[in-house]
C-alpha cells in the first residue's frame, strides 16, 4: 500500500535540484550521454547505461530501527529506482557486524561513537566529501563541533572527532576537515530522561532523580554500555558522587566508581528494567511499569500517540547526544558505488530529513528538511512553538495536539545544552567488561 505522508510539495525539492546532482561526472560514461528517467521520473541525464542498468542494483544497508525504515527504502525505489534492502539490529549488534562482517552489507547506518572502533579495522572506504553535493550546508556539530561559533564543544565522542579521515588510504582520524568523511551525517538528537507526569508525583529536574528511592522498581536505564554508562555519568555527577575529567573518556577508576555506584542502587531494587530496544522502552512506560527512565525522543512521542501522558523531561544539567551517519562498504565499487553516492546525495535532499524530523529527530540538513515540511510542524518541532494544529506523526497519527510546545522548546535550546556525546573511551574494553558486570550483579 502507497503511503502519502503529505509532504508539502513532495518529491518536488530533489526533482529541481536533480540535473545538478546527476552532473556530478562521478558516474561511469560520464554525463555526455542523455539518460531515461528512472523510478519515478524524479531524475534523469544520467549515462544510458546506468538508466538500464540501474534497476538491478540491490544496496543491503543495515543499521538500527531509529531510521533502518521501510518508508525510506520505498521511496528510495520511487525516486531512485534502485533497491535498498533494510536489516535492523540493536546498537552494539551494529557495530560488531559493521566491524566483523564487512562482506554482509554495503551501507553501514552507525552512530558515530561506533566509528572509532569500525572505521581503522578497514571495513570501509571514505567517502569523497567533493561527490556529495550539499555536504558545506551540513549542520556545523558535524564539521567543527559547534552549534554556533559560540558555542562549546561537548564532551564524549563529538561526531567532528571521527568525520574526516586524513587522506584516501588512511584510518587515522583526521583533526581537521578534509575532503575524506568517515560518514555522511543524517541524524541526531539531545536525549534526556522520560518521565510519566501522571505517575511520578512531583517535579522532576535533575539526572539524579533518575536514582530516588521513591521510584525504587519503577526506573530503567538503557542497556548499551557505551550510552548507558553516559546516562550513569550524568546521574552519578548530579548526584555530586563524582566529579569527571571527561565523562566520555573516563579513567579506570572513575568507570569503577561509576558502575559501583550503579550497582548499589540495582541491589537495592532501584530499576525495573534494562532495555535495549526501542519497543521494550515504549512498553514500559506505556503499561506503567516505569515511571522515570533513559529514553529516546520518538519514543516518548509513540507513548503520547497512545493518548498517555509522557514528557521528555529537560534537566538542569542537559542533555546527552547521539548523531548517526551512512557508511560506504569498502569492497563497494563501479554501478553499485555510483548508485551509493547518488543514495547519500538523496537522502540529504530534504524528503528524508522531513520525515525524520516528524519523529523528533533532528535532520542533518536542515534547509532540505524545512522545505519538505510545513511552516507548522517546522514551527512545532525546530523553532519551539505552540502547534497551530495537530501534529501528525509521518503515518498520519495525531502525535500532539494543537497549542502543544515541544519538550525542551527549540533545536537551539535543545542542541545548545548538550554537555556529553554518546562515547568510546580509550578505556572501552575495561569498561564494557564492567559495564556487564555490572548487569549481571
Amino acid at each position: 500500500m502507497k503511503i502519502d505522508h503529505g509532504l508539502p510539495g513532495k518529491g518536488k525539492a530533489y526533482a529541481r535540484r536533480a540535473g545538478s546532482v546527476s552532473r556530478r561526472g562521478l558516474l561511469k560514461g560520464g554525463a555526455a550521454i542523455a539518460g531515461a528517467a528512472i523510478g519515478s521520473g524524479a531524475i534523469s541525464g544520467f549515462p544510458t547505461i546506468w538508466a538500464q542498468n540501474i534497476k538491478d542494483v540491490t544496496l543491503r544497508q543495515f543499521g538500527t530501527g531509529t531510521s533502518d525504515l521501510n518508508e525510506i527504502a520505498t521511496k528510495v525505489k520511487e525516486d531512485l529506482g534502485f533497491t535498498l534492502q533494510l536489516g535492523v539490529l540493536d546498537t552494539d549488534a551494529v557495530m560488531q557486524r559493521a566491524a566483523t562482517q564487512p562482506d554482509s552489507y554495503d551501507i553501514a547506518d552507525i552512530e558515530y561513537f561506533s566509528t572509532k572502533k569500525v572505521y581503522p579495522t578497514g571495513v570501509m572506504q571514505p567517502i569523497e566529501v567533493k561527490k556529495i553535493k550539499l555536504f558545506d550546508k551540513i549542520v556545523p556539530i558535524f564539521i567543527t563541533g559547534k552549534l554556533t561559533p559560540e558555542s562549546k564543544i561537548a564532551q564524549g565522542t563529538a561526531p567532528h572527532t571521527v568525520e574526516f579521515v586524513e587522506g584516501k588510504d588512511s584510518k587515522k582520524f583526521a583533526k581537521a576537515p578534509t575532503e575524506w568523511a568517515t560518514l555522511v551525517p543524517t541524524i541526531y538528537n539531545a536525549d534526556t530522561l522520560g518521565i510519566r507526569p501522571d505517575l511520578v508525583g512531583r517535579p522532576i529536574k535533575n539526572w539524579k532523580d533518575l536514582v530516588d528511592p521513591a521510584f525504587k522498581g519503577k526506573a530503567a536505564i538503557l542497556n548499551i554500555p557505551g550510552i548507558g554508562i553516559m546516562d550513569a555519568a550524568m546521574v552519578c555527577e548530579s548526584l555530586g558522587e563524582i566529579k569527571y575529567g571527561d565523562k566520555g573518556n573516563m579513567t579506570k577508576e572513575e568507570i569503577d566508581k561509576t558502575l559501583g555506584k550503579l550497582t548499589e542502587f540495582k541491589k537495592a531494587g532501584q530499576f525495573r528494567a534494562f532495555w535495549k530496544d526501542f519497543t521494550e522502552s515504549v512498553n514500559l512506560m506505556a503499561s506503567g511499569e516505569v515511571v522515570i527512565q533513559s529514553m529516546w525522543s520518538p519514543a516518548v512521542a509513540a507513548v503520547r500517540s497512545k493518548g498517555i501522558p509522557c514528557i521528555y523531561q529537560p534537566l538542569e544539567e542537559g542533555y546527552r547526544a547521539w548523531g548517526s551517519g551512512l557508511g560506504l562498504a569498502a569492497h563497494l565499487n563501479g554501478l553499485q558505488l555510483d548508485a551509493a553516492y547518488e543514495y547519500l546525495n538523496w537522502y540529504l535532499s530534504g524528503w528524508v530529513g522531513g520525515f525524520l524530523n516528524r519523529q523528533g529527530y533532528y535532520s542533518a540538513m536542515l534547509d532540505t528538511a524545512k522545505q519538505n515540511m510545513s511552516a507548522d510542524e517546522w514551527g512545532f518541532w525546530m523553532e519551539g512553538k505552540p502547534a497551530q494544529g495537530d501534529i501528525l506523526s509521518p503515518q498520519g497519527k495525531v502525535m500532539e495536539k494543537a497549542g502543544a510546545v515541544r519538550d525542551g522548546g527549540s533545536f537551539y535550546e535543545r542542541m545548545g545544552h548538550v554537555v556529553c556525546w554518546n562515547s568510546t573511551m580509550d578505556e572501552d574494553r575495561y569498561m564494557v567488561q564492567k559495564w556487564n558486570e555490572f548487569i549481571a550483579a
